[in-house]
């Protein structure tokens, strides 16, 4: 991968995944191989059922692959027990969910919060006031979900995510329930936490305005990478999506 650093956030090395069994098999993981650099936004890309939250959700340690293996850091997922995976995730792990996960009964701040409370970490308030002001929701922090918009509660999940500074931020298909002025706003913010504040963000879409937001695009096909793409465009990845869908 071009301009990565020495040390990738997050790498895959052959990684497989297989459900089911038998004639009712299905390889969702054809030996997948690559690097997400640090402090730069990636978006993977591809046909529905080229694999594409599979690899996100082995990469994030929320499905074990059937081979290969996954690594944050240094640290390789799959040596690790469950108790241990489960601590990896909540140190050095972000995810955004399209469905927002937001515990209905707590209100925005407290959501943002949760999982250093729940980590019994104390939020550097400098840090919080920086997110909280990025994602431009100071006044409702103390409205639930419930009385805030489908944009509004995506980007306290996406506040949520970058809370504890992860090593890493995994999002899938976070503006997928956004109207198109929300989904902007949403990825504007992430786009400003990778470049101004360092952060390291993976991006499942299907939508190649979001793509372009990217530093690169990963291109999948039938569980295998097909194609890279350094410094992507709308027009650039639509071309290639309409060439993979051809």
């Amino acid at each position: 991968m071009q301009g990565a650093s020495p040390r990738p956030a997050a790498r895959a090395v052959d990684l497989g995944k297989v459900y089911g069994e038998g004639d009712a098999a299905v390889e969702a993981l054809r030996g997948v191989t690559i690097d997400f650099a640090s402090g730069r936004f990636t978006a993977i890309m591809g046909p529905s059922g080229s694999g594409k939250s599979t690899l996100l959700h082995c990469m994030a340690g929320l499905d074990a692959p059937t081979s290969g293996r996954v690594f944050i850091g240094d640290v390789d997922l799959t040596t690790l027990s469950e108790k241990q995976l489960t601590r990896l995730r909540r140190d050095k792990v972000g995810f955004i969910f399209q469905a927002y996960n937001l515990v209905p009964t707590l209100t925005a701040e407290e959501n943002i919060t949760l999982p250093m409370d729940i980590a019994r970490a104390r939020p550097e308030r400098d840090w919080f006031d920086t997110v909280v002001d990025t994602i431009g929701l100071r006044d409702r922090l103390r409205h639930r979900p419930s009385e805030l918009s489908g944009g509004q509660q995506q980007r306290v999940a996406s506040a949520r995510a970058l809370m504890s500074r992860p090593e890493i931020v995994y999002a899938d298909e976070p503006t997928g329930n956004l109207d198109s002025r929300s989904g902007s706003e949403l990825l504007a913010f992430l786009r400003d936490a990778v470049k101004e504040h360092g952060q390291t963000l993976v991006m499942v879409t299907h939508d190649p305005t979001a793509a372009g937001h990217a530093d690169h695009v990963v291109f999948l096909e039938d569980g295998a990478v097909v194609d890279e793409m350094e410094e992507p465009t709308a027009e650039r990845v639509l071309d290639r999506m309409k060439s993979l869908e051809a």
